[in-house]
């Protein structure tokens, strides 16, 4: 069952390693990632399991004590998700993030594990896979990384697009609010078109929180360098 979940945003920028001189930009970001964590830690879960988005090669389980790092990023920072002999795969951008906040944030509440999510992936098949997910009765928490459209300015990844700022104002009311049906309703095309990383990683918090009952908070709702960012809880 799911008992808590925890939705932030994965740029590498989230590390001050790799913002370097501008890390004191993404603060106000961190702090809420941190405060996000806090809650998960609080409710106590049997396992964590952290989910963000993959390319093809990259999808799929990683132990604990999967590897990560930033060095494709010009910085030489290791991370590991949670204690374990991990796996010979390297943790996927988005992981690495999450490994690095929740080193970040010393949580040590409970074994982690990660599931790097096809962006590509149908939501109907997201959905799945997080009823799957939560199936059983012990106590489950997400970690759920993912970025919201990278189309908000002209200076955006994607350029500006005029759909962005009312799709990720849906997205935040929906993760806010723990509004499953309305994760589930986000157009897969919009999304791949609006560069929305994390619509997948959404839907299968979707279909994990049906029928769990648990209140939904927005802690943070801004787009920095053009970027939808949401932190949000469900407790």
């Amino acid at each position: 069952m799911l008992a808590a979940a925890a939705v932030c945003p994965c740029p590498p920028l989230l590390v001050p390693d790799v913002a370097a001189g501008a890390a004191a930009e993404l603060d106000g970001l961190r702090t809420a990632c941190s405060d996000a964590v806090a809650v998960l830690a609080a409710a106590r879960p049997d396992r964590l399991l952290v989910i963000g988005p993959a390319g093809p090669e990259e999808q799929g389980p990683y132990p604990s004590g999967a590897a990560g790092s930033f060095r494709g990023f010009g910085v030489d920072r290791a991370v590991r998700l949670g204690a374990g002999d991990g796996s010979a795969r390297e943790l996927p951008p988005s992981l690495a993030v999450a490994a690095w906040l929740l080193e970040h944030t010393d949580f040590t509440a409970a074994p982690v594990e990660g599931l790097g999510i096809d962006t590509a992936l149908p939501s109907g098949r997201c959905a799945a896979l997080g009823r799957e997910s939560a199936a059983g009765a012990e106590r489950l928490a997400l970690l759920v990384m993912g970025d919201g459209s990278a189309c908000r300015t002209l200076k955006a990844p994607g350029y500006l697009d005029d759909r962005a700022a009312d799709f990720d104002a849906g997205a935040a009311r929906a993760l806010g609010a723990a509004d499953t049906e309305a994760l589930l309703a986000v157009d897969e095309r919009t999304a791949r078109e609006l560069k929305a990383a994390g619509r997948a990683p959404w839907q299968v918090l979707a279909g994990a929180g049906e029928g769990a009952g648990l209140a939904g908070a927005l802690l943070y709702d801004d787009a920095p360098y053009g970027v939808g960012y949401s932190v949000a809880v469900w407790s």
